[in-house]
């Protein structure tokens, strides 16, 4: 008897099931209907989400991938729709997030002839992702998407994306299908040195004035307890990067804030007066080093990293530990030893409070002026679930949210770091409710950045997804004008906003919709938005020329953070 014989496109769903995916993201096209037509079948057992726009379709994928640790899947066609993926590539190499794209192409007797809607998205995307590939024959599908899945998560996560010309999606093979386990030259689990590990032990015993500072590694390998571990038997003060947010509560005594550009005053001076600088799952990007050549010149650093490249990239380290972050800190725990550090915590405590009077007093409790973005949060914090997860845009919102926002759970900050990318929110919390259903997702946007991506309202409406969007609306485009008052003489070119009705446009929506502008309206307006099952937009008009302090000066160091 004959094997069956299954076309390319009825494969590529079925591998999928085989890799038990349970949503897609996307927008059908002419060059990936037969994959479409294949989905038909399947779809009791495996959901599209149709979204509005193809960059949507990405970014939603991400948001599912960050809330839940699995692999976000987005189909999209050929030329137009290739190309809208290749800035949610971009965010997802830079961030690390985990997402597989499969795209439709051209028949392969086409390839090269500038055929409609055909795009070389191969090399277009080549930069943006963990690893590409193009398929011409059917027979080759299953292999690729293997790699594919293996790729994605292994290591140091990033994005795929696999291209399939229409004829492969047409051809028909056999159907034989196992997961990769293993790709030859592939080494993403590199072993880790314990020579390494006790040499740096020793220096951890010895110092006097140590730093830890968190990144996203610990929450992509899953390492939150072994850090918590580690933090509480060395008695160390620890401070977090943007995506590293949520990696050890925010509310843990040994927490001492967010690093960067607008993080917390305390752990960004006292940086540079550490003796020894503790770096986990994080690259030393520019927006929390400054200027690295005034960069912690005082620390000795230990750099626990997965990806070799990062390595002394940015930053030179005396004691380099390559590999899983939780597998490090495992072995770390048992050599290092119960220790405290409390004067040096004073030192902490003692900048906090500064900082406390100088900035954060005025941004949560304002008294003579309009609604300030802190005391929004201040109120979500209130009523907000415990479980909740806090998705932001990217702006002054974000850097306020992100810093006032009490992340008491695992895998609650889902935002667009390296790449900055406006329009994230919107879809990233579509995925992101999905993937998590019985936790609460709030969209936290400014008035510009909605406007990138507000058509996903429809993906709202269609689905019926409970997402609660709170809108800072301040009718400027905020970090853009911060800037213009602060470096170019309050000249502020084309920053200036003239929004739409956004009440109206959320109820064309079905989405319930409120708009505060009094504060005595406030905490009430926060706690019904957040109390409703389901989506809900709540616009509040903040105070126009409202900025974001402290901050550090592009170019400045990180000691030279200012508080106003």
């Amino acid at each position: 008897m004959e094997n069956q014989l299954f076309s390319g496109s009825e494969i590529v769903i079925k591998a999928l099931l085989y890799e038990e995916v349970e949503y897609i993201f996307g927008y059908p096209g002419g060059a990936i209907m037969p994959i479409y037509d294949s989905l038909h079948d399947y779809l009791n057992m495996i959901s599209h989400i149709l979204m509005r726009h193809e960059q949507g379709s990405i970014h939603a994928a991400q948001g599912y991938a960050r809330a839940t640790g699995k692999i976000g899947i987005c189909f999209t066609t050929s030329g137009p729709g290739a190309t809208n993926l290749i800035t949610g590539l971009a965010d997802a190499l830079i961030d690390s997030t985990p997402i597989i794209c499969i795209t439709g192409q051209v028949s392969s007797n086409l390839l090269g002839t500038d055929a409609f809607q055909e795009t070389n998205i191969i090399d277009i995307s080549l930069p943006v992702t963990k690893w590409n590939i193009q398929i011409l024959k059917a027979n080759d599908i299953c292999e690729s998407i293997q790699k594919g899945f293996f790729i994605a998560k292994t290591g140091r996560p990033g994005p795929i994306l696999i291209d399939i010309t229409k004829d492969a999606q047409l051809q028909k093979t056999e159907f034989s299908y196992s997961r990769c386990e293993h790709i030859k030259n592939f080494h993403p689990f590199p072993s880790i040195d314990l020579k390494k590990i006790i040499e740096a032990a020793d220096l951890i015993n010895t110092s006097k004035k140590p730093l830890i500072i968190v990144g996203q590694g610990v929450i992509l390998s899953e390492s939150e307890e072994e850090l918590k571990k580690f933090v509480e038997k060395t008695g160390i003060p620890v401070a977090s990067t943007l995506l590293g947010l949520g990696a050890l509560d925010s509310t843990h005594y040994l927490y001492v804030g967010m690093l960067g550009m607008h993080g917390n005053y305390a752990p960004n001076i006292l940086t540079n007066q550490c003796d020894v600088l503790i770096a986990v799952g994080m690259r030393f990007d520019d927006r929390v080093t400054g200027d690295i050549n005034k960069y912690a010149k005082q620390a000795k650093i230990i750099h626990l990293e997965i990806d070799y490249s990062e390595i002394n990239k940015n930053i030179l380290c005396h004691i380099p530990i390559l590999g899983n972050c939780k597998t490090a800190l495992k072995k770390l725990i048992l050599y290092v030893k119960k220790s405290s550090h409390k004067e040096w915590v004073k030192k902490f405590i003692h900048f906090k409070e500064k900082e406390d009077i100088t900035v954060i007093q005025s941004d949560l409790n304002p008294i003579k002026k309009g609604i300030t973005m802190g005391e929004v949060i201040k109120w979500i914090n209130l009523y907000k679930q415990k479980n909740a997860i806090l998705v932001t845009d990217v702006g002054q919102h974000q850097m306020i949210a992100s810093r006032y926002f009490n992340f008491t759970y695992k895998k609650s900050q889902i935002t667009s770091g390296g790449l900055g990318t406006m329009g994230f929110a919107l879809p990233a919390s579509i995925g992101a409710k999905l993937g998590a259903k019985n936790r609460q997702v709030i969209c936290i946007v400014g008035d510009g950045g909605i406007q990138m991506t507000i058509q996903e309202m429809g993906t709202i409406l269609q689905n019926n997804i409970s997402i609660k969007i709170i809108l800072l609306n301040n009718n400027f485009l905020g970090m853009v004008r911060q800037w213009q008052q602060l470096f170019f003489d309050k000249r502020y070119s084309c920053t200036k906003l003239v929004n739409p009705n956004f009440i109206k446009l959320a109820n064309a929506y079905n989405i319930q919709a409120k708009r505060v502008e009094k504060r005595n309206k406030l905490k009430e307006s926060v706690k019904k938005a957040l109390y409703n099952e389901k989506a809900f937009l709540l616009e509040i008009i903040v105070e126009k020329e409202d900025n974001v302090f402290p901050m550090i000066p592009a170019g400045s160091a990180v000691n030279e953070i200012r508080l106003t």
